[in-house]
């Protein structure tokens, strides 16, 4: 299956006067300039076909006795004949590149086999490296595989370069691959109808900023000295008391909102309970964000409370939420072992779902108690570095006492309460689009956080399920191992999309003009991470706002039917679900392999994994040739198999709608974040070059500039949404 933007080849049976195969619907020209289409009968492309298996280079002669018996004009039996065999050379070409691109990954995978085994020899008496073995010559090994791999790389390239007629830069890295630049330069997508094309500057370089974790935080704290550790000791356990009475205390410091049931902080009350020195000296363009939450989650308090406090787990658990955390000392360690009584200074940064709302970050104190038995308390608060004064200018978020309660429940379940309380100044107005949405605190509130764990949670006991479903695995995936392994690779698939979406300080984003208000934005990045090609990156994205339920959204776009309405890539090809793996209660959060229903190559599939809770869902998808989606079947690591993921985030638009629930919460208070509209954000990633240095070019700005117009005009169109 081809999983190309291009169409490739065109019908013998048809003879077209103007080969014009852009739709762009704004070009002149292209109005003035009417397509004129010859369509054959059935009979005379038999009778043509017939010829063409005994003589595909009929002369003069033959090609007037045609035209006599046809009743066509000489000039198109001529040009039949051309297309015919530019359509036979293209397909055995295509065939060849198949054919090689198998044997690539036949030969790229003996490779990581030989890797592995090398690093598993041993000597049996000592059980270090054997004597004979002389890494030089194992690595001259590896270089000369390397080399024949290349040298498969370039034959592949050639085959490609005559198929498309012109020489191909970007091609396709060793590894079994995604939406590469080849396919997207196959398009035949038009650039005029979307604004007259982007106002760039296409001398953008790459950032170094890696595309699935921030590697370098702003700023890096000095060590500590025991007057700083005692300092963040009192801090700490002010918080602690401070956030037990947040949790525990209802009316008057929470007041239940008329609208949606959700709790308001009353402040009155709560400057009340809580004085703090300087408060009459509050910044007018600081504004509060606050909200508590409650609810179960499947998991039991002393794993949860282990995965809160290492920074790598807190990432895995919020991937839609945190882009990067990190633990910078462990100030105190728990007494008696476990986490009781361990405080640490820490980092993160967190994140809205698109590219017109900006990173929250903070440095803060992590500090978690065993209350009692089977209940623990977690707090966060920001920690100011006294002794650098440049730093504060730039913090716009400061976390007051926020965190959570957690009580084991029977059956492994928690009671899960959770408060969120922080102080922003917004350095840049907020977009008009997701104000209500930030402002209402649902951006980066309690419920938010909440119902990504328990969404999460729900994934993590998906995943450690041994037994076979009959509907998750069925004949294709063959055993418990193969499952995980490709949820594993689902998940980090979410990951490097959430972070190709990020605002993070690695991420320069510039606006196209054109599309519409907020236009297409874009960023490039050198990629360098394991398990995502290497080169030049280009992510796009832009946000719509669509007047429909994000549920309905939601269910658009994962119905497999409505699929060839938006998806550009496909060129309108059925899709078919090969493989599915429930994620939780929800039917919307699975995994699924898809299968499009092309013509020619068949070694290409989908794979793609759409979460939903009540704060919204995404769609995220990504070719993976069908080698790779083997090997993560078979229970294989499947951390080496490339991935440059696309989609949709969607989430309400923070209006409040009275009319009941949508669907997908899974929170003790079903009605609230319904929303009559949705703010969807399509994101695209292409790799632009294999090359470190390349800059950014015309050709990828405009293929992606036209790809996401070209899509957004296509789900306005299919949901019956205006499309200015």
């Amino acid at each position: 299956m081809e999983y190309g933007v291009g169409g490739g080849g065109g019908f013998p049976g048809d003879h077209l006067h103007h080969h014009n195969h852009h739709h762009d619907g704004g070009s002149s020209d292209s109005q003035k300039r009417k397509k004129r289409y010859h369509r054959h009968t059935a009979n005379q492309i038999q009778r043509l076909e017939s010829m063409f298996k005994e003589c595909p280079h009929p002369d003069e002669k033959q090609r007037m006795q045609l035209s006599r018996e046809l009743g066509l004009a000489p000039r198109q039996i001529k040009f039949w004949f051309q297309n015919r065999r530019t359509q036979m050379k293209a397909q055995h070409e295509r065939a060849d590149n198949c054919t090689l691109r198998a044997e690539n990954d036949r030969i790229r995978c003996e490779n990581i086999a030989y890797r592995e085994a090398l690093k598993n020899i041993f000597c049996p008496s000592c059980g270090g490296p054997p004597l004979h073995e002389d890494p030089y010559v194992d690595e001259q090994k590896l270089r000369l595989e390397n080399a024949q791999l290349k040298e498969e790389v370039d034959r592949v390239s050639s085959i490609a370069a005559k198929y498309i007629g012109r020489p191909i830069s970007q091609l396709p890295q060793l590894h079994p691959i995604h939406i590469s630049s080849l396919d997207l330069s196959m398009g035949s997508f038009g650039t005029q109808g979307f604004g007259g094309g982007p106002s760039l500057d296409l001398d953008l370089l790459p950032g170094n900023g890696s595309s699935s974790s921030m590697q370098n935080v702003p700023y890096q704290p000095p060590c500590l000295s025991d007057m700083d550790k005692s300092l963040m000791s009192d801090i700490a356990s002010n918080a602690m008391e401070e956030l037990v009475r947040l949790l525990q205390t209802n009316e008057p410091l929470w007041m239940k909102s008329s609208t949606d049931g959700r709790d308001v902080l009353n402040f009155d009350t709560y400057e009340r309970m809580f004085p703090k020195p300087n408060s009459h000296l509050k910044n007018p363009n600081v504004r509060i964000e606050a909200s508590r939450d409650s609810g179960v989650v499947i998991m039991n308090g002393l794993t949860m409370v282990d995965m809160f406090m290492d920074p790598n787990k807190w990432m895995e658990l919020f991937p839609t939420i945190v882009t990067m955390a990190r633990t910078f000392e462990v100030v105190s360690s728990a007494i008696m072992g476990g986490h009781s009584g361990t405080l640490q200074l820490m980092y993160e940064e967190l994140q809205v779902l698109s590219p017109l709302v900006s990173t929250r970050d903070f440095y803060f104190l992590r500090y978690c108690q065993q209350i009692e038995q089977g209940l623990w308390a977690i707090v966060d608060v920001s920690y100011d570095f006294p002794q650098d004064n440049n730093l504060a200018p730039q913090f716009r978020s400061h976390r007051l006492p926020s965190g959570c309660f957690i009580q084991d429940m029977p059956n492994g379940y928690s009671q899960v309460t959770w408060v969120e309380h922080v102080e922003i100044e917004d350095k840049t107005p907020v977009h008009r689009l997701y104000r209500n949405l930030i402002f209402s605190g649902l951006a980066f509130g309690a419920h938010r956080w909440l119902s990504t764990l328990q969404r999460m949670c729900e994934r993590i006991a998906c995943l450690m399920v041994s037994g076979n479903s009959t509907r998750d695995l069925g004949s294709v995936i063959p055993s418990p191992e193969g499952k995980r392994s490709m949820m594993k690779l689902a998940q980090r698939m979410i990951t490097n999309f959430c972070a190709s979406i990020s605002t993070s300080a690695s991420h320069k984003w510039t606006t196209l003009s054109g599309l519409n208000e907020i236009g297409v934005r874009v960023t490039v990045h050198n990629s360098s991470d394991p398990g995502q090609p290497n080169g030049v990156v280009l992510s796009a994205a832009t946000t719509i706002w669509l007047p429909i339920p994000p549920q309905t959204v939601f269910n658009f776009f994962k119905d497999e039917r409505k699929r060839p309405q938006w998806d550009v890539l496909s060129n309108g090809n059925a899709v078919q679900e090969v493989a599915h793996i429930a994620n939780g209660s929800h039917p919307g959060n699975c995994v699924s392999v898809l299968r499009a229903f092309n013509t020619s190559q068949n070694s290409m599939l989908i794979l793609q994994e759409s979460c939903i809770d009540s704060s919204g869902s995404i769609v995220v998808y990504c070719p993976v040739e069908l080698p790779a989606i083997n090997i993560a079947m078979s229970g294989e690591d499947p951390s080496y198999i490339p991935l440059l993921p696309s989609g949709f985030t969607i989430s309400p638009d923070g209006q409040s709608d009275e009319g009941g629930g949508d669907g997908a919460s899974t929170s003790s208070n079903t009605n609230r974040n319904t929303s009559s509209g949705s703010l969807v954000t399509v994101a695209f990633q292409i790799l632009v070059s294999s090359l470190p240095s390349a800059k950014l070019n015309k050709e990828s700005v405009n293929t992606v500039n036209s790809l996401i117009g070209t899509t957004v005009q296509q789900i306005k169109a299919a949901l019956n949404c205006p499309s200015s």
